[in-house]
């Protein structure tokens, strides 16, 4: 007997979930989004032996870590798309609402689901260094935005109200900066417990330039790169890889990287690449030489971003640590 494809598209909100079911026809309903409703409703379609059901969401953050949780452990294929991803496949659109949202993915899924790479779950572990990475990014951007509003303060005219809200405002900034120390030091704790992630941050640490928190991040992206295996691949989600930009024969123009990029992740290599450069190293060799050659140095210096990777996805295949071939002073 020949296999049935159903294509299933849900749209997640924080109450409940819109699905969109695609076979011979197209059936809409809704769903509260509660791990009990979800576990019996999905085991209940997916009784059907002879029918392949390929499932997708969108990756819209904590409102589907529960259906997400319950849909790793079914027997079915499984994807979650980059919401821009899927933005952009769907050409022009008008309208929008949650039913209409659920079709779409349902109409993506079926279209693209040969290209597109089945979800890989994550360990527990990973999802609770996501959310202690989360919260401590949250207090930093916050601390920024703190220290901003006291170099503002020096333009008000009545220095007693600046001074006194100045004041308020350096004793948030020391609270925010004790809650970031204690929040890396859980994550600290976690990785220093298990034997898997402190093993591979000794790989990551090895490399110039990654210390702890791009250490962190590059694990938590790439689910301790199971779900990105190749290091074009990361370069991609992260922006540092360069594409060519030509038309025809009139446009020739200069390889630039994408502006659709981890704009987090890329700062955090950024900041890498800055503090390689500046160490004994092999990359800090490349670097100063290609900007003797002439090289734009902005450019060469993306060139060690993608270097970096390139290194880091080398000693995690070959399972060993970094050999700085310079010897160091």
């Amino acid at each position: 007997m020949k296999e049935e494809l159903k294509f299933i598209g849900i749209d997640v909100s924080k109450d409940v979930l819109d699905i969109c079911i695609l076979s011979h026809q197209t059936e809409s309903l809704v769903i509260k989004n509660q791990e009990k409703v979800i576990a019996k409703f999905f085991k209940s379609i997916l009784k059907e032996a002879v029918i392949k059901h390929h499932i997708c969401i969108e990756n819209t953050g904590k409102y589907a870590w529960v259906l997400i949780s319950v849909l790793a452990e079914l027997d079915c294929y499984f994807y979650v798309v980059n919401p821009l991803h899927l933005k952009r496949s769907l050409g022009l659109t008008r309208g929008k609402n949650d039913k209409i949202d659920a079709i779409r993915i349902a109409r993506f899924i079926k279209k693209n689901h040969d290209e597109t790479d089945l979800f890989i779950p994550r360990r527990n572990i990973i999802e609770q260094l996501q959310i202690l990475l989360s919260e401590r990014k949250f207090r930093i951007n916050h601390k920024k935005q703190l220290a901003t509003k006291n170099k503002e303060l020096k333009v008000l005219r009545d220095k007693k109200i600046a001074k006194q809200i100045k004041k308020e405002n350096d004793k948030l900034i020391k609270e925010i900066t004790l809650q970031v120390k204690r929040l890396e030091d859980q994550i600290k704790k976690l990785i220093k417990n298990d034997k898997t992630l402190k093993a591979l941050q000794k790989q990551l640490k090895s490399v110039p330039g990654i210390g702890d928190i791009l250490c962190w991040n590059l694990i938590v992206k790439t689910n301790e790169f199971k779900s990105i295996k190749d290091p074009r691949k990361l370069a991609c989600y992260s922006g540092v890889a360069p594409f060519r930009n030509t038309s025809g024969t009139s446009v020739f123009g200069k390889n630039r990287v994408s502006n659709l990029a981890d704009k987090s992740l890329k700062k955090l290599l950024h900041l890498g690449a800055l503090s390689a450069i500046r160490l004994n190293n092999d990359l800090a060799v490349y670097y100063h030489r290609k900007v003797e050659e002439g090289k734009n140095k902005m450019s060469v210096l993306n060139a060690v971003r993608n270097k970096i990777i390139h290194i880091v996805f080398a000693i995690i295949k070959n399972q060993t640590l970094y050999q700085n071939r310079l010897v160091t002073s």
